[in-house]
């Protein structure tokens, strides 16, 4: 189902998409390819929203800077001093947190409407980010699909095209809080996570030295445990990059019985417990699991690489699943 959302100031359109399947409904926004609901059912088969989203379009432009359920590119998270080495060419792009770029730059693809198509059980959204935009080089054709499986898992799926060499690190920065959006904290959900290091970071959260052990540290989530606050760190998975989707982390709330699974290609997973969210959303309102490469990897080449090269095709894949325990 497609129905108008609203109008950007400029005159576009902004669209909405439903997807139900398998007792889950999901609300998908044109407009930076945002999540805007997802409705799954507790323990006792009641229905809640459990992400974090806004009731109009309005509330996303007064508020871009929690990203809330948007699609982060060209590059997410961080990117020491914005620059990014390629080839023996430094490309200086946009420093839109202190000295580093951050989530893409001033203009992230969270704040572009996208082309949707839909596809069976889902969409298929697309852009085409030009050959400089925020300062990256290379023309980037890049598409995001949603669906949903016949159990209503949500998968979201990336593909990226480039004419020129540039790096790619996509996400989706989905704020999750399982007792249903504004029921209060979410430091009382219990998570797992198959990750046995960590990147430590400075003040400026740009990773230093090499990944660490979680091993006797507040970061060790290989038992499942309550998250509590004050975490914005990037774990290194114990699987690598993968062909396939592996599970890798589980968030569980306790109070409903919702279970939230999380299976990806990527690398790493950052953690954010939304200590900063403000306005209708209070710090901790909900937590998001990001799966991606890891921050400032162009200036690390013992990282993962996310450089993209013509005629190579960038894919990602991430699957959230739902479910319940008594």
């Amino acid at each position: 189902m497609n129905e108008l959302f609203g109008t950007l100031p400029d005159g576009t359109p902004v669209h909405r998409w439903t997807l139900e399947r398998g007792g889950v409904r999901v609300r998908v926004l044109s407009y930076g390819g945002i999540v805007q609901s997802a409705e799954v059912p507790d323990r006792a088969g009641r229905t809640a929203d459990v992400v974090l989203g806004f009731p109009d379009l309005e509330g996303y432009l007064r508020h871009p800077e929690p990203y809330l359920g948007a699609v982060i590119g060209r590059y997410a998270n961080r990117i020491a001093g914005g620059r990014v080495p390629l080839d023996g060419r430094m490309y200086q792009v946009t420093r839109n947190e202190g000295a580093n770029c951050l989530h893409g730059g001033e203009r992230g693809f969270d704040k572009h409407v996208w082309e949707v198509t839909p596809v069976e059980h889902g969409l298929r959204l697309s852009r085409v980010g030009p050959d400089g935009e925020e300062g990256f080089p290379g023309r980037l054709s890049v598409t995001v699909t949603y669906t949903l499986t016949a159990s209503g898992a949500l998968r979201i799926g990336y593909e990226a095209f480039t004419e020129a060499p540039t790096v790619v690190n996509l996400t989706n920065h989905t704020y999750w809080n399982l007792g249903g959006a504004g029921s209060g904290d979410t430091g009382g959900h219990e998570l797992r996570l198959a990750a046995s290091r960590y990147t430590p970071v400075g003040a400026d959260m740009i990773p230093v030295g090499p990944p660490a052990d979680v091993a006797g540290t507040r970061l060790d989530f290989r038992a499942p445990r309550p998250t509590g606050s004050g975490y914005d760190h990037n774990f290194v998975l114990d699987k690598g990059v993968t062909g396939d989707a592996e599970e890798v982390a589980e968030l569980y709330d306790p109070v409903s019985g919702r279970v939230l699974t999380v299976a990806t290609t990527e690398p790493g997973l950052q953690l954010y417990t939304g200590d900063h969210l403000s306005g209708p959303f209070p710090p901790n309102a909900g937590t998001a699991l990001e799966t991606q490469h890891f921050p400032d990897s162009p200036n690390r080449p013992d990282f993962p690489t996310t450089t993209l090269r013509p005629g190579e095709v960038y894919r990602s894949e991430t699957v959230y699943g739902f479910g319940v325990r008594g």
